[in-house]
């Protein structure tokens, strides 16, 4: 194997997608698009929840119960007095949830044999956003309760400190995982079609004549798409530094190493997919889907990895996103190092080193002389 061929069919690559100037666009433009789409499109927060109250009890008790709704940011009261009619409105999807606040209530306060009662209806239809609802309706109840006993100390003080992110700010964690999702597609989707490409046109043929072996052949091609990669990789993470103001929280050198590993994963995966189908519209749809929809439902971008149910969980293990996105999330929200983000590298380089092995093997059946 001769590095020279290496580079002058990595030369050659590169001079043939420079003169493609749309295709080069694409590649380097799209990515941060989608970024911008991920980062600013993609939330996990629950604000503004459309709610209705109905009073039956109107008394002082009542009305401060209310107003402790009222003095929360994450409740919009659309409607509330006697006679408003809570599922109705549900079934409009007039609003979220609703409160109905029984007859006698302020009685039931200050009776010490039974606890007042009152009933909170969230629309199911979104199960997380119900729970989250449900959830900021018994937050709000228990600071109603803890106001009505004054400064008597509670039999338990329970103090948290939220470590790595304490603002609880989802562009923390929606962040990094979209730069990982945002490189995934383009590295493996142009060297796949690179060698469908060849092989749908016949111009394969020209690399049967000449002195070119497969391994040369391989490396040539995906150091050039991998440099592609690479460029995406800077440019994703310049765009998140201006736009979402995110930086490193610890050493970033894991990311780096792990770049490389992921984007040479991608490019293996492209090139062995390419070289499979032999026809780019096929090699389109097999990319998109194994490359991007399976990163996207099974990497932990949105959900985490344990959620999925066990058999499927363990083809996660094969998507180099689900270990990259730990990387990236260490870089810019842990920012522990090497220390905690060794295994995800390991795993990366053992993909990496899996998917050059299948791709050199299925060109083998090319009849280069190794």
């Amino acid at each position: 194997m001769r590095i020279k061929r290496i580079v002058s069919q990595t030369i050659k690559e590169l001079t043939q997608l420079g003169r493609d100037r749309l295709t080069l666009v694409l590649a380097l433009g799209l990515p941060l698009m989608l970024l911008l789409l991920f980062g600013f499109a993609a939330s996990l927060e629950v604000n503004q929840i459309n709610f209705a109250i109905q009073d039956l009890d109107r008394t002082p008790a009542s009305r401060e119960y209310i107003a402790t709704f009222e003095r929360t940011n994450k409740f919009h009261i659309i409607e509330q007095g006697a006679d408003v009619k809570v599922p109705p409105l549900l079934d409009r999807g007039r609003v979220n949830a609703g409160l109905i606040i029984p007859p006698e209530f302020a009685r039931d306060l200050q009776r010490s044999d039974r606890a007042a009662t009152v009933q909170i209806l969230v629309d199911g239809t979104d199960a997380n956003t119900a729970n989250i609802v449900r959830g900021f309706a018994q937050a709000t109840t228990n600071e109603f309760v803890a106001n009505l006993q004054g400064n008597k100390s509670p039999a338990v003080s329970l103090q948290s400190r939220l470590w790595y992110n304490p603002g609880l700010d989802t562009l923390q964690y929606i962040g990094p995982g979209a730069i990982a999702l945002t490189v995934t597609l383009f590295p493996a989707l142009l060297a796949g079609l690179a060698i469908a490409r060849e092989l749908e046109q016949g111009t394969i043929l020209q690399v049967y004549a000449s002195s070119l072996t497969g391994t040369e052949y391989l490396l040539g091609k995906a150091t050039a798409f991998w440099l592609v990669g690479m460029a995406e990789v800077l440019l994703v993470n310049l765009e998140a530094w201006v736009f979402f103001g995110l930086w490193f929280a610890g050493d970033p050198t894991p990311m780096m190493f792990g770049s490389s590993l992921y984007i040479a994963c991608g490019v293996f995966w492209g090139m062995f997919l390419g070289s499979r189908t032999k026809v780019q519209s096929a090699a389109i749809q097999a990319i998109s889907f194994t490359a991007f929809l399976l990163s996207l439902t099974m990497s932990g971008y949105i959900y985490p990895v344990a959620n999925i149910p066990n058999p499927i969980r363990l083809l996660a293990n094969l998507i180099p996103a689900r270990w990259y996105i730990l990387l990236t999330r260490d870089a810019y929200v842990r920012g522990v190092g090497w220390l905690g983000v060794w295994f995800p590298l390991l795993v990366l380089s053992l993909l990496a080193s899996f998917f050059f092995f299948i791709a050199w093997r299925n060109l083998r059946v090319m009849q280069l002389k190794e």
